[in-house]
């Protein structure tokens, strides 16, 4: 037994365990990293997460190597939940939804999305901004990433949703956050305690750097890099609000031990006009029109994710049930037909809401025939209810967690799996990333979030080889430069982590990537939150981090 754990075991009512089983476990996420855990403790209750920090700050400086990561389901796919000293497993005790109305969700960070969503639904309620990986994911690392996914285009990301976060930061103590007006910030700045000396140092960073920060906001419509300090402190409003902050941070601030959510009316009916497109030449134009219909989403997957998608068909069964796997082979029998003309380059799903049924429907035709132009680029297929559409959506939302495991020796390798440019740069961007993936002889497969410029690219590597693994950064590189010079970002929803970290310098510049570090420091002046990610990374660290097997 570790010092440790037997000091700890005094401190804390939850369940510390170092068994080898626990640490394999808990060593990876979905990401290509892999770091190995000291000690992982379930807490029961914030007063056990107080007592956890307390004890880290305390011994930090005799211990250099003690630091602590939260973590709650695993989903994440930049290496942002996995550490080599203290693990603390959210989804065991923090797991409780606390409170759920017609406007306000409130719950613990463990508790899974799904069952978050069944509980709003009841009150025709929703908290929108979920990524793919919906029936996987936790609140709390949906809020550690600033998730979004297919509703951000008509809703915004996590940020948009948060009203306040009960947070321990590094004294160990616990403080809610919240939106202040100026006067409620200048009564906080006048504490002479930690939390003022906190408030007092962010604001004075954020109104003397003002304009720089503003400037530094990335140009596109959703974004999970850096620190999103220019949604903190606003001039005009007089508003500042720190839980724009840490959403997004992937709690490398402090512990987040509850959420409240504002929540949005839940759809009543829903449509989606089927695009299978031949060619991605007019692509730009074809995103225009489709926008100026105001679609509620607007997503997209390549032919390498549709053949791979009809390739794994029968293993669907393990997240959707035979019968409903039968369904959607049947179902699928119409689109293999027109597959016969040529496997489409893209196939796009424009979905459109609304009151009623009809309403739907008139909405999808009206779309199909705003397109009658693309006629010879393009087949199309009006599912004018959600029932209709749904084969196309799981593709879309669950071929990437069947890829993780079921593509023979060739492993997912997120390492360019969240870009975004702007939508109408896409029809040079795109031939550009196939290049870079040609280039390196890489397997890859494309979907994206059209609306916003939001593609997943999903390179199935074997990284347990010198000559795969020598591609990483190379490619990165290459990536990086091409998305930067489209005025894009690095990552709209995945975050950072110990993948893109180390790239947020090439980003956002000097100054203010040292404006993110100065952040970082006020809130953790020693390092203790989830070290080696975002601006604490370091790519000769992370690559010596790599998963030797899968």
């Amino acid at each position: 037994m570790s010092n440790i754990k037997k000091d700890l075991e005094v401190l804390v009512k939850g369940d510390l365990e170092e068994s080898p089983e626990t640490i394999e476990n808990f060593s990876h996420d979905a990401s290509m990293f892999e770091l190995r855990p000291s000690l992982v403790i379930a807490p029961k209750d914030s007063a056990d997460v107080q007592q956890i920090v307390k004890y880290v700050s305390q011994n930090k400086a005799k211990n250099p190597e003690l630091s602590i990561t939260a973590r709650s389901a695993g989903t994440d796919m930049s290496g942002g939940a996995v550490n080599n000293s203290i693990v603390l497993d959210m989804l065991k005790h923090f797991n409780q939804i606390l409170e759920v109305n017609t406007s306000t969700g409130h719950a613990q960070p463990g508790v899974y999305y799904r069952d978050f969503e069944a509980e709003t639904l009841k009150h025709g309620v929703l908290m929108p901004s979920f990524p793919a990986s919906r029936d996987l994911c936790t609140i709390g690392g949906m809020v550690a990433n600033n998730a979004g996914g297919e509703r951000s285009l008509q809703y915004g990301k996590t940020e948009d949703f948060v009203e306040s976060l009960k947070v321990v930061l590094a004294d160990g103590n616990e403080y809610e956050m919240k939106p202040l007006n100026k006067k409620q910030l200048d009564k906080k700045i006048s504490q002479n305690d930690f939390e003022g000396n906190l408030y007092r140092d962010l604001f004075k960073l954020i109104d003397d750097n003002y304009d720089t920060i503003y400037n530094a906001k990335p140009k596109v419509s959703k974004d999970s890099t850096g620190y999103h300090l220019w949604n903190v402190w606003d001039r005009e409003t007089g508003i500042f609000d720190i839980t724009h902050l840490f959403t997004g941070s992937q709690g490398t601030l402090g512990i987040v031990t509850d959420i409240k959510f504002r929540l949005v009316q839940a759809p009543k009916e829903s449509g989606t006009l089927v695009v299978f497109l031949r060619s991605t030449d007019d692509l730009g134009d074809l995103i225009n029109t489709v926008m100026k219909n105001k679609p509620a989403t607007f997503e997209g997957f390549d032919n390498y994710t549709l053949m791979l998608s009809l390739r794994l068909l029968p293993l669907f069964h393990k997240q959707i049930g035979w019968v409903e796997t039968i369904k959607m082979a049947l179902q699928l029998i119409p689109d293999a037909l027109k597959l016969t003309r040529g496997i489409p380059k893209m196939i796009l799903l424009v979905e459109f809401q609304d009151d009623t049924k009809e309403k739907v429907a008139e909405r999808v035709h009206a779309m199909r025939q705003d397109l009658k132009s693309y006629k010879h680029e393009a087949l199309f297929e009006e599912d004018e209810t959600e029932a209709k559409s749904r084969k196309f959506w799981i593709m879309r939302r669950a071929s990437f967690q069947l890829l993780r495991s079921k593509i023979k020796d060739k492993h997912t390798a997120p390492f360019m799996d969240d870009l975004v440019v702007p939508p109408a740069t896409l029809p040079n961007f795109l031939p550009e990333v196939r290049r870079v993936i040609k280039k390196y002889r890489l397997l890859a497969t494309i979907a994206g979030h059209m609306g916003d410029g939001n593609f997943h690219i999903i390179p199935l590597m074997n990284i347990e080889k010198a000559s795969d693994k020598a591609k990483l950064e190379p490619a990165m590189k290459e990536v990086t430069a091409m998305v930067l010079k489209y005025g894009g970002s690095l990552s709209g929803e995945h975050n950072d982590g110990m993948i893109r970290g180390p790239w947020l310098k090439a980003m956002y510049g000097e100054q203010v990537y040292d404006l993110f570090k100065q952040a970082k420091h006020i809130f953790d002046p020693q390092n203790i939150f989830n070290p080696h990610k975002k601006t604490d990374a370091n790519w000769t660290y992370s690559m010596s981090h790599l998963r030797d097997k899968f």
